[in-house]
Parts: structure tokens; C-alpha cells; sequence
């Protein structure tokens, strides 16, 4: 861009030193107060946008402020800007821009309206939301307290050259993490003169800011599938919805409906409603990827959209596949087995991503040989489709169940998943051996928080601190969840010695989260106690006698998975896992395997008691973690984040 653009950089060096001078200068006077009652406010206006002088003649910049939801007012210099900002509830966000702004309408949106940050900035426009308001009034104070005086000898307002980028390096110096998105070709600039100005706005009007906006709301990132089967055409329904005032949320549960719709077509075991439910699978599929894409559309960010988008994919394809065993069992075929165990694997698979993420957070460990194998062309779609992720997922899912049977879906899941499992798995464990980094106290205790262990492993551990001896946590982890599982398998139905087995599992994990997860390998403790967990329930409720144990078993699991990726979400949204008495009163991923163990023996050659037992330990444990998480997901406490989840 041309030099005559004002460039903020320059400006920021020399505001900072000015905002720290003038911030702990003796004897600065208020300005607010001296400064003349601001303009009328609207009643109804949720957000303020304060031009920091008289508008350009012919400029837009007015309207296009409104056009995005601001009700604006004129200051003179920074003491009226103080006044006008000091009128603004506290509770609202304000913006405040240089009134020589040239650009697009979508460069402020970008740095003006996305919920995501306490403070945004672009050249010549900065936004403050309400918990960084108090560092603003600071900084506006700053910058406004060297008066400059008038030939007559009265002081008159401080003349500060392009004070929005003054002021978010006066943030920066205080502090405050100010987001300046990322602008690509659009156009932000503060022109310092007329033949300025007229190239700016040349430069605005050679790039078309709508298809950068559609182009900007389909992730950068999309699997094989979705990015040339989806997102060619979804990106024009997003901004249909966006046009017509849908939000995201709205988006979010049509596609929620619209599978549910599907599993319900797929329960009723005949051709045509199979054909139906792959039909709807695609169609929530394609609106799965509209709320996100709205969102980024529209920079429709909000707590309930980050509680839903991070659930609703698991309860659409677990529903879906509680739909195909239902199918199939009108036909005589019993799939549950393999209903469960396809969710077992999807879970464990998760965790174990979500594990290394967080092990590696911040580390470069997790992306530095994704990065370099990304360079290379050919191996870009190969290793996103090699996974499996979700949209070549639904996609085989939607197919084979138009064309075959539950049977067949199952088992092209279950080998499909499992591959793509070790596949990742596999090249993560060599990752973290070669290219090993000290791993931070925050993801030390975010592989805690993953785990999920209960109050008898904490006791474990509480007896064991300081003596947790020379094993490290990752063998210990490994050893209890292959004796459970392979107790589950050797050991007959009901046999109490299983209880035996669970109490020495609980054991090997209080001794595992006795010390820090620190170890290269040690991301791999929160997946270990995912299998030993719900291969425990499978196996129990596959040699059970009772017919209804593995549909039992199947809301069981999916019950304790929601917690389990309630917790990811949360730790995701930087405030950590859930509180401690929901993991105590759902007793852990230990306790939870020591009840089922004693309902095994409790139950044994009683008929129905089993799947009976399994069915109110799923609606207790889905019931409590639910009612929290719903609480948590809609009050102020929440992240407002969309979260992307997993490769679409």
C-alpha cells in the first residue's frame, strides 16, 4: 500500500512511550469533566461507535457503521471522546475511528464486531469491549491530559494524530491483548491527504470485500470432501441464512433435527427409509458446516453457539448410529455390539487427539512436520482423507447405508476408523519421541483434568504423594487398563473376582495421577483410561444374557462421553475442566468401572437386572452432567468462542 497510508506502527512506538509519560505524570488533570456534554444516545443502541473528529465530506464512513449495528456520535478531540466514551454504559461495547478511516466495510467489521476479544484494532478503528473499558478510559485519559494552549491563552483540546491506533498501542503498553485480525487484501488505512485518500479508495473498490467475506467463512483447513462437495455451495445457504436474520444456533439445530430426522427414517429397517436416512444424513451434514461458516459469515460468536457446536456432532452420529442397530434389529440382526463398539473407537480416537493437543499446546510440537508435509501438494488431501474425518465419514456413513445394511456400515466404520486411528496415532507417538518439549504446568494439568479420575484414584494419589516411586505414569496407566479389560474378557459374567480386578485398576490410576504428566508419552494416560472404561461396559453387556444390555450399555457410554467431551470444550475455552463434585459425584472413570463391575455380579443369572442397572446408571450420570453442562454453556462465565472441532 502506498506510503502516504497512515501506517500504525510508527504510531505505536511513539504512542506507547507517550501513554506510559503521560499515564504516571504528576498532577494530571481530569479532562471529562472539562469537556462538553456529549450528543443524545439512542435508548435502543446495543453498541457505540465515536468518530474522533468531524466526518470527511462524502465519506460512507457514517453509514457504514450503522450498516453494522452502531449508533454513532461526533467527538471534536480525545476530551469529548472521553465524555462521549464516559456516557456509554458499562456494560456495552464502543468503538472508536478515526473519522479520515478509508476501507472496507468488512475490515471493520472484522475489528469492530467479533465478540471473540476484550479489545480489537485496525488502522484507524479500534473496539473495546466491557472488560477492557476500564484500560481505555486510562489510556483516553493519558492522551488527553497535555493540553495545548491557544493564542489567547486558553487551553484547548490535544491534538493526537490518529488517535484509535494511539490508543490500542497505549493498551498494548497496558496490558491488554489487543486481536488485529487479519486483513489479507481488504483495505484499513487512515489517508493523510487527498491524492491519499483517492488511492485508497481505488484500492477498496479493485477488491470485492463480499467474496472475500464468503471466501473468509469456509474454514482454511476442510478435509477432501467437505471443501469440494460442501463448501462450494454452503457458503452461499450461510449467507442466505445470514441475510434473512437466521443465527448460527438456529442453523445448528436444523442440522441437529435433520439427523435426528434420519435416525428415526433408519430405525425402520426397510429400503426406503434407509435411502431416506442417507438423504438427510448429507442434508444435516451441509447444514453442519452452514452454522459454522454463518457464524464466521456474520461473526456470530456466543457461548450457547460454542455449547452446541461442540456437542450436537456426537449426539447427531451416535443417534444415527443407535438408529441402525434399531433397523437392524427389525430385521433379526443384532448390531448393537457393533453400535457401541464404533462409538467406543470414535470417542477413544478423539481423546487421543484431543490429548496430544493439549500435551503439546503451544509447544509447535503438535503442527512443525504437519506444516512441512502441507507443503507438499499431493500429501495435503491424502492425509486428511487417510483420517477419515467427519465428512468422508458421514459421507461413507450416508452411502453404504442407501446401498447395504447396518451391518456393513458398521464394520466399514469400525475398520475405517480403526486405521485412520493408528494411522495418527502412530506418527504422533514417533512425533513426540523425536521432537521432544518441556510441557507446560497448564497441560500438565489439562491431561489431568482429561483423565477424569474420581475420588478413589485421589485418594490413591493422596496417599501416594511423594512415593509414587520409579514407574511412570504412562506404564501404570497401561498395566490397569490391559488387567481390566483383560479381566472383563477372561473372567465369566458375575464373577466377583471382577470387582477385585476393578478395585487394583483404581488403584493403578490413583498411582498414575500421583505426579505430573510429564512424560513424552504421558498424553497417552487420559485415551488408556477412554478404552479400559467403555471396553469394560462393551465386553460386560456383550456376554451378558439379557438382550437389552448393549442398548444399555450404548447410553452408558454415550452419557459418560458427552462429560468427556464437555470437558475437551471446556478446557479449549481457557476456564479448565468442570468443577471437582461433578467428577466426584459421577465417581470417576475408575468408580464408574468399579460400579458396573459390581452391577456384573450383582446381576448375574437375574434376567433383566443388568441392562436394567446399566439404564439408571446412564440416566443418573446423563442427568447430572447435562443439567452442569447446561448451566456452565449458558451463563457469563462461558467462552464465547466458536470452536472449529475436527477436520470436516
Amino acid at each position: 500500500m502506498n506510503s502516504r497510508f497512515r501506517s500504525s506502527d510508527s504510531l505505536s512506538r511513539r504512542a506507547a512511550a507517550r501513554f506510559r509519560a503521560a499515564h504516571n505524570a504528576p498532577g494530571a488533570v481530569p479532562w471529562a469533566a472539562q469537556a462538553r456534554p456529549p450528543a443524545p444516545r439512542s435508548e435502543f443502541a446495543l453498541s457505540t461507535a465515536i468518530l474522533t473528529g468531524p466526518p470527511v465530506p462524502g465519506s460512507s464512513l457514517d453509514a457504514d457503521l450503522r450498516s453494522l449495528g452502531f449508533d454513532v456520535e461526533v467527538a471534536t478531540g480525545p476530551r469529548e471522546t472521553g465524555a462521549l466514551l464516559a456516557a456509554v454504559p458499562a456494560g456495552q461495547r464502543v468503538a472508536l475511528v478515526d473519522p479520515r478511516f478509508v476501507g472496507h466495510v468488512h475490515s471493520l467489521r472484522l475489528a469492530l464486531t467479533d465478540p471473540r476479544f476484550p479489545a480489537a484494532a485496525a488502522p484507524g478503528a479500534l473496539t473495546a469491549q466491557p472488560e477492557a473499558r476500564a484500560a481505555l478510559t486510562r489510556a483516553l485519559g493519558a492522551a488527553g491530559t497535555a493540553e495545548t494552549p491557544a493564542p489567547g491563552g486558553q487551553a484547548t483540546d490535544t491534538v493526537v494524530d490518529n488517535l484509535p491506533d494511539t490508543l490500542a498501542a497505549a493498551l498494548d503498553a497496558d496490558g491488554v491483548a489487543v486481536h488485529r485480525p487479519q486483513l489479507g487484501t481488504l483495505v484499513a488505512a487512515v489517508p493523510d491527504g487527498p491524492e491519499a485518500r483517492h488511492q485508497a479508495r481505488t484500492a477498496v473498490e479493485a477488491v470485492d470485500d463480499e467474496a472475500v467475506r464468503l471466501k473468509s467463512a469456509v474454514k482454511a483447513h476442510d478435509g477432501f470432501f467437505t471443501t469440494f462437495f460442501i463448501s462450494p455451495y454452503s457458503r452461499y445457504i450461510a449467507r442466505w441464512c445470514a441475510r434473512r436474520g437466521l443465527t448460527p444456533n438456529q442453523v445448528t439445530t436444523a442440522s441437529l433435527l435433520t439427523a435426528l430426522l434420519a435416525a428415526g427414517c433408519a430405525a425402520t429397517g426397510d429400503r426406503a427409509g434407509y435411502v431416506a436416512a442417507g438423504v438427510l444424513l448429507l442434508v444435516s451434514f451441509v447444514l453442519d458446516c452452514t452454522d459454522g461458516q454463518l457464524a464466521r459469515y456474520s461473526l456470530q460468536y456466543s457461548t450457547m453457539g460454542a455449547w452446541l457446536d461442540a456437542t450436537f456432532d456426537r449426539a447427531k452420529e451416535y443417534a444415527f448410529y443407535a438408529g441402525l442397530a434399531l433397523g437392524a434389529a427389525r430385521n433379526g440382526d443384532d448390531v448393537w455390539a457393533l453400535a457401541l463398539g464404533a462409538m467406543v473407537l470414535m470417542t477413544c480416537r478423539h481423546v487421543v487427539d484431543f490429548s496430544f493437543n493439549e500435551a503439546n499446546a503451544g509447544s509447535g510440537t503438535a503442527t512443525a512436520l504437519s506444516n512441512r508435509l502441507d507443503s507438499v501438494g499431493w500429501t495435503v488431501w491424502a492425509r486428511r482423507m487417510i483420517i477419515l474425518p467427519i465428512g468422508e465419514r458421514w459421507a461413507m456413513i450416508a452411502v453404504l447405508t442407501a446401498a447395504t445394511n447396518p451391518r456393513i456400515v458398521f464394520w466399514a466404520l469400525i475398520v475405517g476408523c480403526a486405521f485412520g486411528a493408528c494411522y495418527t496415532t502412530a506418527g504422533r507417538v514417533l512425533r513426540s519421541l523425536t521432537r521432544r518439549a518441556a510441557r507446560t504446568e497448564r497441560a500438565c494439568r489439562a491431561l489431568a483434568d482429561l483423565a477424569d479420575s474420581g475420588p478413589l484414584a485421589e485418594l490413591q494419589a493422596r496417599l501416594l504423594h511423594g512415593r509414587a516411586g520409579a514407574v511412570g505414569p504412562l506404564f501404570t496407566a497401561a498395566l490397569g487398563a490391559a488387567v481390566m479389560i483383560g479381566g472383563a474378557l477372561y473372567l465369566p459374567f458375575g464373577d466377583p473376582r471382577l470387582i477385585a480386578v476393578a478395585v487394583i485398576y483404581a488403584m493403578t490410576a490413583g498411582l498414575a495421577g500421583a505426579r505430573p504428566l510429564k512424560g513424552a508419552l504421558d498424553w497417552l494416560v487420559p485415551p488408556l483410561f477412554r478404552a479400559a472404561e467403555y471396553v469394560t461396559v462393551l465386553v460386560l453387556a456383550a456376554k451378558s444374557d439379557s438382550p437389552q444390555a448393549l442398548p444399555a450399555a450404548f447410553g452408558l457410554v454415550a452419557a459418560v462421553a458427552y462429560h468427556h467431551y464437555d470437558t475437551v470444550y471446556r478446557i479449549r475455552g481457557g476456564t479448565g475442566a468442570p468443577p471437582a463434585w461433578l467428577v466426584r459425584t459421577i465417581g470417576g472413570h475408575e468408580g464408574r468401572t468399579l460400579v458396573v463391575a459390581v452391577l456384573a455380579a450383582l446381576s448375574a443369572n437375574r434376567g433383566n437386572d443388568f441392562a436394567s442397572a446399566l439404564t439408571a446408571l446412564a440416566v443418573a450420570v446423563g442427568l447430572v452432567v447435562l443439567v452442569e453442562s447446561i448451566r456452565f454453556w449458558v451463563s457469563s462465565g462461558a467462552p464465547a468462542v466458536h470452536d472449529e472441532g475436527e477436520t470436516a
